[in-house]
């Protein structure tokens, strides 16, 4: 598994098999492009190789850490190819004002969309 850093504070978490090609998507980028080294620095440079324990757990490192603000409590949110792990008090607010300024309302393209 990889666990890296994401630009809104929380952290990602992929098997090395979706990973792959996005990390080499970004190490692809241009290094003369001030925003590609930014990405690079963030997903490349806090990327960590890491393997379940026998519990099936992950030890995040104390950088990720900071970087994420993780305390105690985490929420880890699904996003199909890969899991963010936020701090619970940042996912909240997250939450709140992610739903306050797009609603509820599906995203263009999505109008035949059902659940």
């Amino acid at each position: 598994m990889v666990l890296t850093a994401h630009p809104d504070s929380c952290l990602l978490l992929y098997p090395h098999v979706a990973w792959e090609p996005i990390g080499a998507k970004v190490q692809a980028l241009s290094s003369f492009n001030e925003q590609a080294r930014w990405w690079q620095r963030l997903l490349v440079g806090f990327a960590e190789e890491l393997e379940l324990d026998a519990q099936g757990r992950i030890l995040v490192s104390p950088a990720l850490r900071k970087f994420a603000g993780l305390k105690k409590d985490v929420m880890l949110v699904g996003q199909g190819s890969h899991l963010e792990i936020w701090d619970i008090a940042a996912w909240d607010e997250r939450l709140t004002r992610g739903l306050m300024q797009v609603g509820t309302d599906p995203p263009p393209g999505t109008e035949n969309f059902s659940l």
